[in-house]
């Protein structure tokens, strides 16, 4: 080896991998204050592009989870107005059927009527009141049902059609004038509240079996959010335990290395003796 005071070969190399092993500790750090060994394009391109198409879908899992909320809840509301709506037709037909009493006087038929027409005024309230976040599917107002996300691409969708309750409709089949103040009137609209009891809960069984489809939706979409979160750490994430047992390592490597450095930059004292 050619001893130079202008060239020291041990230095440099020594430098070099000091500075090496100063890059590792500066990954290894990055990874344990990141907890990530995938932290960016840089680490490894494909896992991390891999990673963010999953983390993609994972938010729009996450807009899918509240168009299922949203629906959820207007299908709820629905429902529990429909509930009323039934107990009230239940009413009713007890007052169809007190009213088709021919021993009634003036007075009492009246009263009965009055009551009829009361419920029968109730039930258009709820129907117009029976909305949550401005869909109501009892009033008529969705034609085309509601439209509901199911994938993170938005290219499936789930349906729930519209009960349209009205009155005087095809679930409702009273007219929104009925009376029972005489017997035919009364003995008309019994079969009217009849056929509307029956369609109504029939509808509720159609509104809540969308719930339910919708409920079971929701906790598959949670499952799949989970499911790809699980995936996307076993991608990125840094094994911890690892990583601290390579920062010690290269700790006592970087001491090593600062060490050698200081003996490599000693060696051309040497020229000194050799001209005494």
């Amino acid at each position: 080896m050619v001893v130079s005071v202008n060239t020291n070969t041990g230095a440099m190399i020594a430098l070099q991998n000091l500075n090496a092993t100063s890059r590792q500790l500066d990954f290894v750090q990055n990874r344990i204050n990141t907890g990530l060994q995938v932290n960016g394009a840089k680490d490894n391109s494909s896992i991390y592009a891999i990673a963010q198409n999953m983390r993609g879908d994972i938010k729009a899992l996450t807009a899918v989870s509240q168009s299922v909320a949203r629906a959820i809840s207007i299908t709820d509301v629905a429902m529990a107005a429909g509930e009323s709506i039934s107990d009230l037709l239940v009413e009713m037909k007890a007052k169809a059927v007190a009213a088709n009493d021919p021993s009634l006087d003036a007075n009492s038929r009246a009263a009965i009527d009055e009551d009829f027409g009361s419920l029968l005024s109730q039930i258009k309230t709820i129907i117009a009141n029976s909305d949550f976040d401005g869909a109501n599917l009892l009033n008529g107002s969705l034609t085309t049902g509601l439209s509901v996300l199911a994938n993170a691409d938005a290219t499936n969708s789930i349906t729930v059609l519209a009960q349209n309750m009205s009155v005087s409709g095809a679930i409702i089949t009273l007219s929104s004038t009925a009376s029972v103040l005489t017997i035919t009137n009364a003995s008309i609209n019994l079969s009217l509240v009849n056929t509307s009891l029956a369609n109504v809960n029939s509808a509720l069984a159609r509104i809540g079996s969308a719930s339910k489809k919708l409920e079971t939706h929701g906790i598959f979409v949670s499952k799949l959010q989970d499911a790809l979160v699980g995936g996307v750490g076993n991608l990125v994430d840094a094994d911890l335990a690892k990583e601290s047992a390579k920062l010690q390592a290269l700790q006592v490597k970087q001491q090593l290395g600062v060490q050698a450095l200081s003996i490599a930059n000693q060696r051309p004292q040497m020229i000194l003796s050799l001209f005494q």
